[in-house]
């Protein structure tokens, strides 16, 4: 994943990686998150979503630790809601607020299955996120002291659009309870995270993010 939210540098993390679904209760995954089922429908979904986020640490900034704050990991809550336009398609959002400050996430996302080559599995999702000017200022955001210690001017964004995201998931069963899933994320940061001088001058508004995992499942 990025070092940071921005950074032109990846960092690596091995997490363990859940993806539990009971249907008419919730689900629990590591790269979605929780959500809890309170509406159930034939085709609408909806309930409580929570979701763990990623912060920056000293040693993930490299030249720029020390120059700007480091980012604390944090716990966020909501609600989604979710569409089952057929079998292989759903559409969906989920809005959630810091548990520990005042900042606030939109995402709208679209899910697809994609047509199996032999005994691979394929998946797609678009994802669009939004942040209110708080989230946006504390990962994009220049006070003035950062500023003045990276020779940029103070960058403080309104909130809007953060980032558009293309994944593509593919699944390998290698055997009846095991099985390789592999997950490629293109991000492209928007708006007022994009025109950050921490991301021009710093990083890059082209993010990527890559998982594999060994799945066993009973």
């Amino acid at each position: 994943m990025p070092a940071w939210p921005g950074s032109r540098h990846q960092r690596e993390d091995p997490v363990p990686y859940i993806d539990v679904e009971l249907p008419g209760i919730g689900s629990l995954s590591t790269l979605d998150g929780l959500e809890v089922e309170l509406l159930h429908g034939p085709a609408l979904r909806g309930g409580f979503y929570g979701s763990y986020q990623w912060g920056r640490e000293r040693t993930d900034l490299g030249p720029l630790g020390g120059k700007v704050p480091s980012l604390a990991p944090r716990l966020n809550a909501g609600g989604y809601l979710e569409w089952q336009l057929n079998k292989s398609v759903d559409v969906g959002t989920n809005l959630s607020h810091d548990t520990a400050g005042a900042g606030a996430y939109l995402n709208l996302y679209a899910d697809t299955d994609l047509p199996s080559i032999g005994p691979l599995e394929q998946a797609a999702s678009v994802r669009w996120s939004l942040m209110n000017g708080a989230a946006m200022n504390r990962f994009f955001g220049i006070g003035q002291a950062s500023a003045s210690a990276l020779g940029v001017r103070a960058w403080r964004p309104g909130g809007g659009s953060e980032m558009a995201s293309l994944e593509y998931d593919l699944y390998l069963p290698t055997s009846k309870h095991t099985g390789l899933a592999l997950s490629v994320v293109y991000g492209r940061l928007l708006g007022g995270a994009a025109n950050s001088p921490l991301v021009s001058r710093f990083g890059s508004a082209t993010q990527w993010t890559q998982s594999l995992a060994f799945i066993y499942h009973p």
